[in-house]
């Protein structure tokens, strides 16, 4: 894996507050006559992207699995599982669950829960448990990355990875996102975020960054234009991504999401050309 990813372990909570959703309304003139709520709506419902639509999500999958795992076969990552040396144990599965923040010891517990008999990760949850918030191997080792492997080829372990990615990330992210009327590109850049640095309220988490961005742009949802807020939550987040030496290389963000903004390519239509790390990728 080429990046080094920081997660807050409010992860382990599924720390993300998400906004209701309320869409900003133009003010019509004061000796206009009422127009409907719909005449308002429009316009904002219009502009707002939909990145879970499936092809959509594919190309959202295919660009952090480019900086994640320098590949864009994100299908391919369900059985990966290393210790990066980030200080956060081991790092595995398609979005990079990790042992020392609580992401892993989730998905590991589902994973027992849908399937509590012959189950060679289920052994290790108390492993787990103990070091959660930790770096450390303690319990696990090359038997649990044995155990990881195999049970990569275990449908029932692969969905429940699927799921995880979901619940808390993607989704959490897209609908913020939407929340927010930002376009499928707004829409990527916040799960992109979200991946690296974790849910939660803390500045170097997703909620902090965007929390620090809307202090100097406001979003599409709040009146704003969209391409200063996006600069706005880019500058935020590579301001959190420079504090640590991991994350000094910020191309993932300026060779891709703001090279795609800086193109109007909003909706992320295809072909998509863009480098992380210095390795170029397509999508054709």
């Amino acid at each position: 894996m080429t990046n080094l990813r920081t997660r807050s372990t409010a992860v382990a909570l599924g720390g993300l507050l998400l906004a209701s959703g309320v869409v900003g309304t133009v003010a019509a003139q004061a000796d206009a006559a009422p127009a409907p709520a719909s005449a308002f709506l429009a316009p904002r419902i219009a502009a707002t992207g939909d990145l879970s639509a499936p092809a959509k999500k594919e190309i959202a999958m295919q660009l952090v699995c480019s900086a994640e795992n320098s590949s864009l076969d994100w299908r391919a990552q369900y059985g990966y599982i290393e210790d990066i040396n980030d200080d956060r144990g081991y790092t595995g599965g398609i979005i990079g669950f990790t042992s020392g923040t609580g992401d892993m010891l989730q998905l590991v517990q589902n994973y027992a829960n849908t399937k509590p008999d012959n189950n060679v990760l289920k052994p290790f949850l108390p492993a787990l448990r103990k070091v959660n918030g930790t770096p450390s191997h303690d319990g696990l080792g090359q038997k649990f990355v044995d155990a990881w492997h195999q049970a990569a080829k275990d449908q029932v372990f692969l969905t429940e990875q699927d799921k995880l990615r979901d619940s808390m990330y993607f989704n959490p992210s897209v609908n913020q996102g939407k929340s927010d009327g930002l376009s499928n590109l707004g829409q990527f850049m916040y799960y992109d975020a979200i991946v690296m640095h974790g849910p939660g309220d803390s500045a170097d988490s997703f909620g902090g960054i965007r929390k620090a961005a809307m202090k100097n742009a406001k979003t599409p949802a709040q009146g704003g234009n969209e391409k200063t807020y996006l600069q706005a939550f880019a500058a935020a987040r590579k301001k959190i991504m420079k504090q640590e030496d991991a994350h000094s290389d910020t191309s993932r963000v300026d060779d891709a999401q703001l090279k795609f903004l800086n193109e109007g390519n909003y909706d992320l239509h295809t072909p998509l050309k863009w480098k992380v790390y210095g390795d170029a990728y397509e999508i054709k």
